[in-house]
């Protein structure tokens, strides 16, 4: 099993290296062949040096080069917006060396052809993983919790995982000892502490790749600091959100992107404005109190996406189903894009909300989370934001367990950077439908009907052609 994932990881390191030796050769020829003249030739290692390291720093920061786990779609992405990061730093390089400004043409075209050739290359390097690696074979222990929606999140990655069997931890510890050493892995899902890190640590004794699903705490420590007081390792979690330097850095951000945007996107919002007027005739805007930081309530802006005066359809607050017969062909359009929320930019010139951070829930909504996961509040350490954790890695109908679980993985483990990295993955949910899915037709809010229930019973009729439930 060591010589397989070996070899795996090799290939993945090639795969990369291609990418970027291409990239950093199609800007050595660009720039000997349209930029560089004769007095340039002491700074060529200086132009092509920075190039090639900030493609890659920026590559791997989003995540481009994990095409071992990552989805096609995502990692074309990580790498085009690279690219493009790149080619205007790179420009931005030129014409400097130059003392003038230079012709982006070139760098465009160069940009242009990288970009058709991550595409191609992603396509083959997965079609060789699919063929020479199939999905490996993992068994799910679980505990005292609801597995079905579990269940579905791995049945959509069918090209890594292969579920072969389910056993409930109360099988038994020798029971489950013997069965993990016939699989390629083994997820760990919802388990009682104690009993969780007695196998955690039977499968690192024998080499046993083993997945986590993290509790709350579990995620506070993750991202504690370690602090060597004494000769012991020690954690210290201070669970106050953002320290002062931080909110000031973060504020003055807002108030500079947003700005920005609302310049460049203002032709854009009067387009839509004018056309969800012309539709039916009713306001423009639709508005909506919220929830922010310490619990505070705010009037949130969105572009109306639902036919008037029928937001909640007599029901109470409620989150838009799959079918919603409420929403409008144009909002339909709108929440796929996700310009819909466009005017919450003015909401973040305001205060109200941050460019990243926790999405705001309504007051009504967020207590019934709260009566089922008390721990709910801790989302409200920080100003909710236009995008964040739960907005790019998670959907719209992600489960509020889940939601609390990234938005608190991006509440302790903060950093400016990290605001960078969700603004620019943000783009990438444009291209996902599946990030705009409503919750089922019978449902209120994203929070799973049997979430309290801590009997297995109903866990039993699970029809799978993947796995056995035992």
């Amino acid at each position: 099993m060591y010589f397989f994932e070996q070899r795996k990881r090799a290939l993945s390191i090639f795969a990369n290296f291609i990418i970027w030796f291409c990239e950093g050769c199609s800007f050595v020829y660009v720039w000997f062949k349209y930029y560089r003249e004769p007095s340039y030739q002491s700074r060529d290692f200086i132009i092509i040096g920075m190039y090639v390291i900030f493609v890659f720093l920026i590559t791997k920061n989003l995540n481009g080069y994990k095409n071992s786990y990552m989805r096609s779609l995502d990692l074309c992405f990580s790498h085009i917006i690279a690219i493009i990061l790149s080619a205007i730093v790179g420009h931005i390089f030129i014409s400097m060396v130059s003392n003038d400004y230079v012709t982006v043409k070139y760098i465009a075209i160069m940009a242009l052809l990288q970009s058709l050739f991550i595409v191609f290359w992603v396509i083959i390097v997965r079609l060789i993983y699919v063929h020479i690696y199939p999905p490996r074979r993992i068994i799910i222990i679980y505990g005292n919790y609801p597995l079905e929606a579990f269940l579905k999140k791995l049945d959509a990655r069918h090209d890594r995982y292969e579920v072969c069997e389910i056993l409930n931890y109360q099988r038994g510890y020798e029971r489950i000892c013997n069965d993990v050493l016939d699989f390629e892995g083994v997820f760990l899902y919802e388990l009682p502490t104690e009993e969780r890190n007695e196998i955690l640590k039977y499968c690192y004794e024998h080499s046993i790749r083993t997945y986590i699903v993290p509790k709350i705490t579990d995620i506070i420590m993750k991202y504690s600091d370690e602090l060597y007081l004494v000769d012991t390792p020690i954690y210290l979690s201070r669970n106050y959100g953002l320290n002062i330097e931080e909110r000031i850095l973060k504020r003055i951000t807002d108030i500079v992107v947003s700005i920005a945007a609302v310049v460049v996107l203002s032709p854009l919002m009067l387009i839509i404005a004018m056309i969800v007027k012309l539709y039916d005739g009713g306001p423009v805007l639709y508005k909506q109190i919220r929830l922010t930081r310490d619990g505070k309530t705010f009037m949130i802006y969105k572009f109306r996406s639902m036919r008037k005066d029928e937001s909640d359809n007599g029901k109470g607050a409620r989150l838009a189903s799959k079918t919603d017969s409420r929403i409008t062909p144009v909002g339909k359009v709108l929440r796929n894009l996700h310009f819909d929320e466009l005017p919450q930019l003015f909401n973040v010139l305001k205060g109200d909300m941050s460019l990243v951070g926790p999405r705001p829930e309504r007051p009504e909504i967020f207590q019934k989370y709260e009566k089922s996961i008390p721990q709910f509040d801790y989302r409200l350490k920080v100003k909710a934001g236009l995008t964040g954790y739960a907005q790019v890695y998670g959907r719209y109908n992600t489960s509020p367990i889940d939601k609390l679980k990234m938005d608190l993985a991006y509440i302790q483990q903060y950093s400016y950077w990290l605001d960078i990295k969700l603004m620019i993955l943000t783009f990438k949910i444009i291209f996902r439908k599946e990030t705009s899915e409503g919750v089922d037709d019978n449902k209120l809010t994203a929070l799973p009907s049997d979430y309290k229930s801590k009997s297995y019973s109903k866990m039993y009729d699970i029809k799978t052609q993947k796995g056995n439930i035992k």
